[in-house]
């Protein structure tokens, strides 16, 4: 463990880039997702950056980032880690990230920002998971994912710039968990992710089935999922809709081992499509990442069904068209929970992914950048 001697020249000495597990320069580009020449989108490998598992901040274990959102206003970056309060009060982190077309050379923790419940007070241990974060048209909008197993329900809030409670948006019916586990969010698959659209609407993700939509992904089927859009000036619900998620890629290789499939985070692209990150686990094997783009236009409202799946009506889930496997263009990605547009130092246009490295020594805290080059 590294002695913290100040902010400035810790942070130089601790945060080491790792060597590239693939040459940068990598072009994906898809020309016409869901048919749409005009929705074309082109990305370019730029480079990562890693950060060990252990490097302290101010007297704090750093990790467990599971969003990221870029603050044009400041150049800088806001993650929030997922750590339900246990190593320290539940936070956010400002970070300074230098990254532009030709890499990512440095990653800085500026400061933390400590979360506070509706009392004016830190979170008490185990009573939230942070899960996501983005910057609002009125504050910071925050998940938590809650804790089925002691009945806490998921929730969205709006939090000051200096962390202090400000609203919640309204918890739609058939989310909060239930006893019988007949209905409601599954342990530790809620909301997972976030995006804020242009108009200002908030669409939060649920990363696997509620209980009554069915089961969870399997190595040969898939499950719904749903999204929730949101009215962010008033907090409530304008809509629900089905996102079909891929059966998980890739099997374990011990033979009993685990492995799962899920959402981990969305970004929007526009007021009707977005970006979808689908985290694939396998023991023994690690993370597979694949990007989707998915549109809502002509997706079934479903916040009236109670079951997708004893639907009585048709359902017209979510188009989605992968546009980037990260395994496929040769990348190691850990456990990506985070994704954000941003400006490059530059001046370029970027998206950055970041993994949560689960306070585990045998992964790391990654970040990934594409530059840019087409997106709707």
């Amino acid at each position: 463990m590294f002695k913290i001697l100040s902010r400035a020249t810790a942070l130089g000495l601790l945060f080491a880039s790792a060597a590239h597990a693939v040459e940068p320069g990598i072009i994906v580009a898809t020309p016409c997702p869901l048919g749409d020449c005009k929705a074309a989108i082109g990305l370019q490998l730029v480079g990562e950056f890693s950060i060990a598992t252990g490097t302290m901040f101010d007297g704090v274990e750093f990790g467990g980032i599971s969003g990221l959102s870029f603050d044009a206003s400041t150049g800088r970056y806001i993650g929030i880690s997922d750590d339900r309060s246990e190593k320290a009060p539940a936070r956010f982190y400002e970070l300074q990230i230098d990254a532009s077309a030709a890499g990512i050379t440095d990653v800085k923790v500026t400061r933390t920002v400590t979360l506070k419940d509706k009392n004016g007070e830190p979170f008490a241990a185990k009573f939230v998971d942070p899960e996501s974060i983005r910057l609002g048209r009125d504050g910071i909008i925050w998940s938590s994912e809650g804790d089925a197993k002691q009945l806490l329900p998921p929730f969205v809030r709006i939090a000051s710039p200096d962390g202090m409670f400000v609203r919640e948006f309204t918890l739609p019916q058939g989310f909060a968990p239930v006893a019988d586990k007949s209905s409601g969010i599954r342990d530790n698959l809620a909301f997972e992710g976030m995006a804020v659209m242009p108009n200002g609407d908030v669409m939060i993700a649920v990363e696997s089935a509620l209980n009554q939509d069915g089961p969870i992904t399997t190595l040969t089927r898939g499950a719904l999922s749903r999204m929730i859009r949101y009215d962010a000036a008033t907090g409530t619900p304008k809509a629900q809709y089905a996102y079909p998620i891929a059966p998980i890629p890739q099997a374990p290789l011990p033979e009993k081992g685990w492995n799962d499939n899920g959402v981990s985070e969305i970004l929007a692209l526009d007021d009707h499509r977005l970006l979808v990150v689908e985290r694939g686990f396998a023991q023994g094997f690690g993370n597979s990442i694949k990007v989707y783009m998915v549109d809502t236009d002509g997706a079934t409202d479903v916040s009236g069904m109670p079951s997708l799946a004893n639907a009585d009506a048709a359902v017209a889930p979510l188009r989605k068209a992968q546009v980037l496997d990260m395994r496929a263009i040769g990348l190691v990605p850990d456990n990506i929970e985070a994704v954000t547009f941003a400006k490059g130092t530059d001046g370029s246009d970027l998206l950055v992914f970041a993994a949560d490295n689960n306070f585990s020594k045998e992964q790391k805290t990654q970040f990934i950048a594409f530059k840019v080059l087409a997106r709707p």
